[in-house]
């Protein structure tokens, strides 16, 4: 158990980190647009989301270790996938596509789906759901980013 625990870890954190590598950031394009006074610096988002999927790697193995991923629902299965899903859509849309009003959408979309998993995960772990909590409240405030961002862009 505790192998495919490490496994599940590993497998979830590079999975989560992929978007990176598939849809790169156009720097130039993302410095060119108006932003709130409040927005991150680069190097500050990048490290929370380092952090964040290093908390989400270690919810999921949580789960598979007390568990295993196997023995649980389908629904818990499907808000995983629907969440990373969304999760790397984000820079697609943002990046690749440069649509702010979809990767405004999108981020609701993943904050929705933690705050639902979080619940989903309480009847596996309750520290695997106290986990995502972090992942919940970022969520939110890139939620709330993507809106300002898009707003202040739509012309």
């Amino acid at each position: 158990m505790i192998f495919s625990a490490i496994l599940v870890f590993i497998l979830v954190y590079l999975l989560f980190s992929l978007s990176g590598i598939l849809f790169p950031i156009d720097l130039t394009w993302y410095a060119s647009l108006k932003k709130p006074s409040w927005t991150p610096t680069g190097k500050t988002i990048g490290f929370i989301w380092a952090v964040l999927y290093a908390l989400i790697a270690l919810s999921l193995a949580i789960v598979e270790y007390k568990v295993g991923l196997k023995n649980t629902s389908i629904t818990f299965m499907l808000l995983w996938v629907i969440n990373y899903l969304a999760n790397q859509a984000f820079s697609f849309f943002e990046f690749i596509a440069k649509r702010l009003d979809l990767a405004f959408l999108d981020t609701a979309i993943v904050a929705i789906t933690t705050f639902l998993l979080i619940f989903a995960t309480l009847q596996y772990s309750i520290l695997a759901a106290i986990l995502l909590i972090p992942y919940l409240i970022w969520a939110f405030v890139a939620t709330i980013l993507a809106w300002f961002i898009y707003r202040l862009n739509s012309y």
